[in-house]
């Protein structure tokens, strides 16, 4: 019985609407290898994971030196120093005043104790989230999440969320294809849902600074601006999600530097260890000592393997320039994107920062119809030609590239020349 047969009897998948037929052997840089020995190159990163590529030596070296000296102990139960370690990093190089880090082991883990800080502190007990967004698949972080089409068949969900609409420039309810009406209409609505939808007992306002799952949907450069001073007003705390944004994806370390507005609290996960599993959820001081004994717990959380990576990882990111080379690229590609638009009708609109870029595809620019089976179409064609690319948005229409930053010019070259030749294939 071959790897997929296990896979179809063993392994449950039934939440994907396919799994890629192929099977991965070994990686290395931006390129993953099958066990056939087919090589492709990998333009997802493993879910924007990878940041620093596959299997980068020093990541590897520190992972491996520390698994020699201990691979767990229980973080919260003892004192281990590669946690402490990280951990000051991560004050180092957060914005603002964020101090203090819980360690999980997953985005949603994450996010659901910036929820529990977010309460603790605050003593409130309501929430403020954005349309077309996603922050986990936890029931609690699932209630928080904008995106319909992973909330089906999860509910009942929690009370006491309301949901702002997210600042889609190129989809909006307000008609407007003006980036500063549509930031001014958006941060307008958060008011409008503080004084219409909620009791008063709002503890947080969470966005991801760009919206992955959703699309790729960067915000008008004014809109967390404008948000910020609304939930100043009336004493919300922000919460960032920078689990898909964070580590340099974006140009700068942190997506949220780009709009110049300090959160209360960020999420971070994916590629905080370059593949190795952990969230930190780091917090200003006061809030962060918000928890008394025994209210949050992780068995697993900062462990020293990870940990390690992480700050490996770290490293590589800044000795690197990792952040300014993501920047360039995606700079480079977006560019080139728009460049095939003029060839291509099904491109509707090119967006991202850094290297987290979304092409979204319609079958009529006009009416922005979105072209989900020809995206999906796109993303076959590329694999077959050896180039792993994401689709997402909530229509499903939207090509997302999301290479390792380490990704070389030639290597993204071809993977743009075999995009735009799916997009001359399919119609």
């Amino acid at each position: 019985m071959d790897t997929v047969e296990k896979y179809q009897r063993y392994v449950t998948t039934s939440f994907v609407a396919s799994i890629e037929p192929v099977v991965f052997d070994h990686a290395h840089g931006a390129t993953v290898v099958t066990t056939d020995g087919k090589e492709y190159i990998d333009c997802f990163a493993g879910i924007a994971v990878s940041n620093a590529g596959h299997r980068h030596p020093k990541v590897i070296e520190a992972a491996k030196a520390q698994m020699d000296k201990l691979v767990h102990a229980g973080t919260y139960i003892y004192h281990v120093p590669v946690v402490a370690d990280l951990a000051e990093k991560l004050a180092e190089i957060t914005p603002g005043r964020l101090q203090k880090t819980f360690f999980g082991n997953s985005g949603a883990e994450g996010i659901e104790t910036a929820l529990r800080l977010a309460k603790a502190f605050t003593g409130k007990s309501e929430f403020i989230s954005l349309t077309h967004s996603f922050h986990g698949r936890t029931v609690a972080t699932l209630s928080i999440t904008g995106n319909v089409q992973r909330k089906t068949h999860g509910g009942p969900y929690l009370p006491g969320v309301a949901f702002a609409p997210a600042p889609y420039v190129y989809r909006n309810p307000f008609g407007s294809d003006d980036p500063e009406e549509v930031a001014d209409h958006c941060a307008e609505m958060v008011e409008w849902a503080i004084k219409y939808q909620s009791a008063g007992s709002i503890a947080a306002f969470i966005a991801e600074p760009v919206m992955g799952e959703g699309g790729i949907i960067v915000p008008p450069a004014s809109y967390f601006r404008k948000v910020k001073e609304v939930l100043d007003r009336h004493g919300i705390l922000f919460i960032a999600d920078e689990v898909q944004s964070g580590f340099g994806r974006t140009g700068k370390m942190f997506a949220i530097e780009h709009f110049g507005v300090e959160p209360d609290i960020l999420v971070m996960a994916k590629g905080i260890a370059d593949g190795f599993p952990l969230s930190a959820t780091t917090a200003r001081a006061e809030i962060a000592d918000s928890f008394q004994p025994g209210e949050h717990l992780s068995t697993f959380g900062g462990n020293p393997v990870s940990c390690a990576a992480a700050l490996a990882n770290i490293d590589v990111l800044l000795g690197e320039d990792l952040p300014g080379q993501a920047a360039t690229k995606g700079n480079q590609v977006m560019a080139q994107m728009r460049e095939m638009a003029n060839e291509h009708e099904l491109i509707g609109d090119v967006r991202g920062l850094g290297l987290m870029i979304g092409v979204e595809l319609v079958t009529d620019r006009a009416k922005k119809t979105p072209a989900k089976q020809q995206a999906g179409a796109i993303r076959a064609f590329s694999r077959e030609a050896g180039v792993l690319i994401g689709v997402g948005g909530q229509e499903g229409n939207v090509l997302r590239i999301q290479p390792p930053l380490t990704i070389s010019e030639s290597e993204l070259e071809r993977a743009l020349d075999v995009i735009g030749q799916g997009l001359t294939k399919v119609k």
